[in-house]
């Protein structure tokens, strides 16, 4: 299974330390294609934006479900949900605050899910996995 994760760069990168260890725990499952979200000291390498745009969208079509923590809000990771649930991806978002965006909360096709500890949200990701 490929795994398309998802999480905030350049909107804050203050989760990239949850973002590792939920990537980790995503790879029993399988193939994370966007694994470098975890990396504490990602910096953009030395290609466009527009060679960034096109490696994530070819990685997005290349996936087979969607995993997104949405605590940090990002321009990024809402644009890579909308194109998900257009090609009509499994979608899923994690939070640990009280709300999240509306266009994600209330879309449908997207699965949200609160909560409080990395504990809580490995049994959410086992129970989707599980399920599949």
């Amino acid at each position: 299974m490929k795994i398309y994760f998802s999480g905030a760069i350049r909107g804050g990168r203050e989760d990239a330390e949850l973002y590792a260890e939920i990537i980790t725990h995503l790879q029993q499952y399988g193939d994370v294609l966007t694994e470098h979200i975890g990396q504490m000291d990602l910096q953009e390498k030395m290609i466009t934006d527009k060679e960034i745009h096109d490696q994530d969208l070819n990685w997005l079509i290349e996936s087979d479900i969607i995993i997104a923590e949405v605590t940090v809000p990002s321009l990024g990771v809402g644009y890579e949900l909308g194109r998900g649930v257009e090609m009509k991806k499994p979608t899923f978002c994690f939070h640990r605050s009280e709300k999240t965006s509306a266009m994600v909360s209330g879309c449908p096709d997207i699965k949200t899910f609160k909560y409080n500890s990395l504990l809580d949200l490995k049994v959410f990701l086992d129970e989707i996995f599980q399920k599949l």
